[in-house]
């Protein structure tokens, strides 16, 4: 399928990072003349996406989220989040809704929201080397 536009960024994992993320691919999307849901799944997904790499990728310390955004002439985005940090042992499990290796109050429903927001999700990650996540959805815009 024919790409019609990028852009990659790279941010620190930390918190307050979580919400330029959002904004950025909101204001990315954009161009495709989106509705306000479509917008509003899109942030929603890639949120949990950041949140789980601030969060559960670099327990030991510092890492970077490297995010990108493709647009393709069919009306489909593709959002890529990815961390180098411990990487999850079981993604299965990990995709599992209320499945989660924090404990106490956590809700485990990170993948479980990203697959309700996006058309197609797709997990990779290695131990020790880190976790890409691959959001895909239509965006069919302001057309009749």
């Amino acid at each position: 399928m024919e790409k019609i536009n990028e852009f990659r960024m790279t941010v620190w994992a930390k918190s307050i990072n979580e919400g330029f993320c959002r904004a950025a691919v909101a204001a990315f999307a954009a161009q495709c003349d989106p509705t306000v849901e479509e917008i509003g799944d899109i942030k929603t997904a890639v949120s949990e996406a950041v949140t789980n790499c601030i969060v559960h990728a670099y327990k030991e310390g510092d890492g970077r989220i490297y995010l990108s955004f493709q647009l393709f002439a069919d009306g489909r985005c593709r959002i890529t989040v990815r961390d180098t940090g411990c990487g999850i042992e079981d993604v299965k499990k990990a995709r599992e809704p209320l499945f989660t290796t924090m404990g106490g109050d956590r809700s485990g429903l990170g993948f479980s929201v990203m697959e309700t927001f996006s058309d197609k999700v797709r997990v990779r990650s290695r131990v020790g080397k880190g976790t890409t996540v691959i959001l895909e959805k239509v965006l069919r815009g302001k057309r009749p």
